[in-house]
């Protein structure tokens, strides 16, 4: 069940136009998606308060909710719902069907005049090193799309000459007829739903107002960004029909597994393997860093497998700040292979020579074996 438009801007019913537009634009900066990336209930409510917006915002919808509820609105939101569904045009607006019939309902023998349609969202899909996740870059991208041909400017008809209001449906692009006690509204079919009737089209792009082309963008990748980070570029999407605004270009950043590091958020990860000497008599061992550097790490007598050392601000950028995460060096113990004759010798004099707390894990571990095969679990 849909929620109250006014509970979901937090307003009263009686608040006035000024105060619903303040409660929409503070909800709106807090739940952008742009802010939340990856979170699906700050988006789920970011088109919550865009649909309620968009009703209560204009006074006839809005005096149309007042008195019929959501049901004055059932299948009047569908081009804005379907956008909306795609992740693209959080904003959208009612179709002009809406506008037609409401606007008679209430009185309002004038009718807005026709807009022209938004131009399409699109995704591009972007590949970077881990590298330059840390020290961000500028890409240069080729995105095939419609752009707005130069040489009507957009509007389809031949230089020397505009588009001509349809005659057919007054250049409201829908054409109504009665049956009985219906009226049925249809699209135009002699502007095609456009509202405008080309006679003297375009020879290059033929009427459509648009050429297929590929645009080359320069785009900055910022430092710190994430696998699936999404960098809106506003109105290098299709372009608009019948002299609409363009749509948006979404690109969408996939990172590339690094052979040494793994990214957990703003820190990495290595695995760093010690000869078995160093780890039992203590030493050192260097690390290279995802900057370029390199890093020295003690180790302790005695270090074993598993055991992690942090080395600070030697992470991860962190986007939009200058800050860094840690790097986490995990100790692997290698244990020697191929021994000599002479080498397996001295392992063995090792063995019997070895007292006791040599081996605190193995000792522990047969202690509690003992305990077991002593107990009440006898094997």
């Amino acid at each position: 069940m849909k929620r109250c438009y006014y509970e979901i801007l937090k307003c009263a019913r009686t608040a006035d136009g000024d105060t619903v537009k303040s409660s929409f634009r503070k909800l709106a900066m807090e739940l952008h998606p742009d802010k939340n990336p990856g979170d699906a209930a700050a988006e789920g409510r970011f088109k919550e308060i865009n649909e309620a917006y968009d009703v209560l915002k204009d006074p006839q919808k809005r005096g149309a909710y007042d008195r019929f509820g959501h049901a004055a609105f059932e299948g009047g939101m569908g081009a804005a719902g379907a956008r909306a569904a795609h992740g693209f045009d959080f904003a959208g607006s009612f179709s002009d069907v809406f506008e037609d019939f409401f606007g008679d309902l209430m009185g309002g023998g004038q009718r807005r005049t026709r807009r022209g349609n938004r131009g399409a969202d699109l995704r591009y899909n972007l590949e970077i090193s881990l590298e330059e996740a840390f020290t961000g870059r500028s890409a240069e991208i080729k995105v095939p799309s419609s752009v707005a041909c130069e040489t009507c400017a957009g509007s389809g008809a031949e230089k020397g000459h505009q588009p001509e209001t349809c005659p057919t449906c007054a250049g409201h692009g829908k054409v109504r007829a009665t049956q009985g006690f219906f009226t049925v509204e249809r699209s135009c079919q002699a502007c095609r739903g456009s509202g405008k009737i080309i006679r003297h089209p375009c020879k290059t792009c033929r009427g459509s107002g648009a050429v297929e082309k590929d645009r080359v963008l320069n785009v900055d990748v910022p430092h710190g960004v994430e696998e699936g980070t999404r960098i809106r570029v506003s109105g290098e999407g299709q372009a608009g029909l019948n002299g609409g605004p363009p749509g948006d270009l979404y690109i969408f950043i996939s990172v590339t597994d690094h052979p040494i590091f793994q990214r957990d958020g703003h820190d990495l990860h290595c695995r760093a393997p010690v000869s078995f000497v160093t780890a039992a008599m203590g030493g050192s061992i260097e690390v290279p860093t995802l900057d370029g550097g390199r890093a020295r790490i003690a180790i302790p007598e005695g270090a074993q497998s598993g055991r992690q050392f942090r080395l600070r601000g030697k992470g991860m950028s962190v986007l939009r700040t200058n800050q860094k995460g840690d790097l986490y060096v995990e100790v692997a113990v290698e244990t020697p292979v191929r021994l000599s004759k002479r080498q397996k010798e001295l392992l063995r004099e090792f063995e019997s020579e070895s007292a006791h707390g040599t081996h605190p894990e193995a000792e522990s571990f047969l202690a509690r074996l003992k305990e077991f095969w002593n107990g009440d679990g006898k094997a």
